[in-house]
């Protein structure tokens, strides 16, 4: 591993260090006896010592927790760790921190950066063999720190809160906030004990579906101590996040994937070093805050891209319209009708190359079907081209099915395996892209399809989960699957650095693998297969928390036997994010095609706006059956709303505390050709009423313009001007 100088003051090495950008300082902290750890946070002007715990945890086969348990934090390593060394560079409006650290012949160096302008850190650690053993490795965590401060009286949790989400196919997003204090965390009086508590509230992803359930991003909150933390494991296969009381307060703990958890471990030889999964932490004085710097690392952390600007709208054939079954006979009117709106990519979705109709079992070999496109699909693909489009394809590249012919054709070892079989989940096979054959397999797909029809946009799918790993060539299974996650993102990586403006989607069973290892290469992600438009709102409201807005890809699939307030719901639906359409177009009436119409040149006129907003919630986190939801994007001359009635009463009011004070001016957006909603800003609470029409299932989506005004109302008595909002 590097060696770094330690830094002095005079003749003996620094005990403290701050470092961090302009937004966010973080105070570092070690001496003889004790490890590095982060003992205060700057951020909002105001500086938090928060308690004091390890910053590196290392659990190891022969060096465990002390006292026993099942956590992430309180490892025999992390306590004996000692400082030797730390180096710092700005480069490029980065700064970086490095701080080195040995406990006995186990060596780990801190590795943590910033972007300028954005309250957010990034940390991995990197843990090396410099003995003349081996080192047997059961968990590295990325980041460690305590949050409450540090040795306050009374209640170290009482005034903490968690916002955390679940997710499961259909259902994404669903995001809660829950007093740390209570069910989670009763109190023990370990104090008694004279040793800190052994359990932890723990979420955890076990294969490579990373946000099937748990998701890896969250915030915890205080307003007492006007601080927030949100965070984010960027990774995307197993990871797990912790949050721990000890008796003088609270840490979080973010990992990737570990032995007890997701079956990890990992041999390092003399000389061996070991990575951990990044994980970036976000800072604010509230939850909103924390939120915005988390977004704006998403932004700054992103593969620089053309789309990433662009963002053109998509029309795709699948979402409740071809459903899978592409045909010459299907796709053209589609195609006609897809331009004559405004689409701006025609993207054709699973089934073109299936031949039976049966393609599930049959995947892999990626080639164009003779029976569905009798001229060729170059006949549908020209089309595309002709009408002005750029032409899209839905692949799954990760999966063969066990009755395609390239499930004999590669060899065994290109698969995840388990004991020497070949893992089989719903009928097909995993390719394991640490093999050369699997990876040259993909290339050569992808490469034919360009080269061949000129595709410029990729729908990537992943419809499975192969469970914990493969043992083929690997110290455990989740050795060989974290080293299989690292190829598919190195794999990605090369095929957009051969096809540089090449728009490649995230899709994984709708949002199962919505993570920023993936997201910080990819244009944008399907935020769920829901096919109930009813239902969808409450997903693409979420969404925000979890991803960027110009990311979030949520369907809007009008269809012509909608009315009028129907298809507006839909289209509404996804306007406030990366335009996404589907739906019979070509049956729809001049009416209802001009609906669409109208809806993405608002969706063309917005995308600026939007690729540079921060979300908030007017009505609070989404609940599944709220009647009323909303999603609102701040920007930096008003907000963008969208607004879902679903039933209840035809009132509702919306909260922007960012605008107290405010003179506004309310204006729809879409539809326009339908009754409008009547509106009243109040400036003193910063609340908007709205008034719905007589319809109980209607959307809108509304514009509020901050005006001069000659004279501000005063707050109402007893109202908090508390500019960063609220996310309850």
């Amino acid at each position: 591993m590097t060696t770094m100088q330690p830094v002095t003051t005079g003749a003996a090495p620094t005990s403290t260090l701050d470092w961090g950008n302009d937004l966010v300082t973080l105070t570092f902290g070690w001496d003889a006896e004790k490890p590095v750890a982060c003992t205060a946070v700057e951020v909002s002007g105001h500086t938090r010592t928060v308690h004091r715990v390890p910053f590196v945890e290392v659990l190891t086969a022969d060096a465990g927790h002390r006292p026993a348990s099942g956590r992430l934090a309180h490892t025999e390593h992390g306590a004996r760790m000692r400082y030797v060394a730390h180096d710092e560079s700005v480069e490029n409006d980065l700064h970086t921190l490095a701080i080195l650290q040995r406990s006995g012949d186990l060596e780990a160096r801190i590795e943590l950066t910033a972007h300028a302008g954005v309250a957010a850190v990034t940390s991995r650690v990197v843990v090396g063999n410099v003995g003349e053993g081996r080192i047997v490795l059961r968990a590295v965590a990325s980041w460690v720190s305590g949050f409450t401060d540090q040795g306050s009286e009374g209640d170290a949790l009482s005034e903490w809160e968690r916002l955390t989400g679940v997710s499961d196919w259909l259902g994404e997003g669903r995001w809660s906030r829950t007093p740390l204090r209570g069910p989670d965390f009763v109190p023990l009086a370990e104090h008694l004990t004279g040793h800190n508590p052994r359990g932890s509230l723990a979420a955890v992803s076990t294969g490579t579906w990373s946000t099937a359930h748990e998701l890896p991003t969250g915030i915890l909150e205080s307003r007492a101590a006007h601080l927030a933390l949100a965070w984010q494991i960027e990774h995307n296969g197993a990871w797990r996040w912790e949050i721990g009381e000890d008796t003088a307060g609270g840490y979080l703990a973010l990992s990737g994937p570990t032995d007890a958890d997701a079956g990890w471990s990992h041999v390092l030889a003399p000389a061996d070093r070991f990575e951990s999964v990044p994980a970036t932490v976000a800072f604010g004085s509230a939850a909103p805050a924390a939120a915005d710097a988390l977004t704006d690392h998403r932004r700054a952390s992103r593969r620089p891209h053309p789309d990433n600007a662009a963002m053109p709208v998509i029309f795709n054939d699948y979402m409740n319209t071809l459903d899978g079954d592409p045909t010459t006979e299907k796709l053209l009117p589609l195609i006609t009708a897809a331009a004559e709106v405004g689409a701006e990519v025609f993207c054709i979705d699973a089934g073109w190359y299936d031949d039976s109709g049966h393609w599930w079992d049959t995947v892999g070999e990626w080639l164009p079907s003779t029976t569905r496109f009798p001229g060729g699909l170059g006949e549908v693909i020209d089309a595309i081209h002709a009408a002005g489009m750029v032409s899209g394809l839905w692949l799954e590249p990760e999966v063969v099915g066990i009755r395609s012919p390239l499930a004999e054709r590669l060899p065994a070892e290109a698969f995840l395996q388990r004991n020497g079989e070949r893992v089989v989940e719903h009928d097909r096979f995993h390719l394991d892209l640490r093999h050369p054959a699997a990876r040259a397999h993909l290339d050569a797909v992808v490469d034919r399809l360009i080269a061949d029809f000129g595709v410029g946009f990729f729908k990537m799918d992943y419809n499975i989960n192969p469970g914990p790993g493969t043992d083929h060539d690997a110290d455990s299974v989740g050795d060989g699957l974290l080293k299989h996650n690292r190829a598919v993102l190195d794999w990605l990586d090369g095929v957009l650095d051969r096809h540089p403006a090449l728009i490649i989607e995230n899709c994984s069973s709708g949002a199962m693998r919505m993570d920023y290892a993936m997201l910080s290469r990819l244009a944008m992600q399907s935020t769920s297969d829901q096919q109930d438009f009813r239902k969808y709102p409450a997903i693409a409201v979420s969404s925000p928390l979890s991803i960027l807005p110009e990311q979030a890809a949520s369907w809007a699939y009008p269809q012509p036997e909608m009315d009028a307030e129907e298809s507006a719901f839909c289209l509404v639906t996804g306007l406030l994010g990366r335009f996404y359409v589907s739906g019979h177009l070509n049956r729809m009436d001049a009416a209802q095609r001009e609906r669409v119409a109208t809806a993405i040149t608002v969706a063309k006129d917005l995308r600026i706006e939007i690729a540079a907003s921060h979300p908030h919630w007017p009505l609070g986190l989404p609940r599944w059956d709220d009647p009323w939801l909303a999603l609102g994007l701040r920007g930096a001359d008003g907000d963008l709303v969208s607004l879902w009635r679903r039933g209840g009463t035809a009132d509702v009011t919306l909260n922007f505390p960012h605008l107290v004070g405010a003179s506004v001016e309310v204006t729809p957006v879409f539809p326009l050709d339908l009754p409008s909603w009547h509106t009243d800003w109040d400036a003193t609470t910063g609340t908007l009423h709205v008034h719905g029409v007589d319809t109980r299932l209607a959307a809108r989506t509304l514009r509020l313009t901050t005006r001069p005004a000659a004279s501000i109302p005063t707050p109402a008595p007893g109202h908090t001007d508390h500019t960063e909002g609220a996310i309850q």
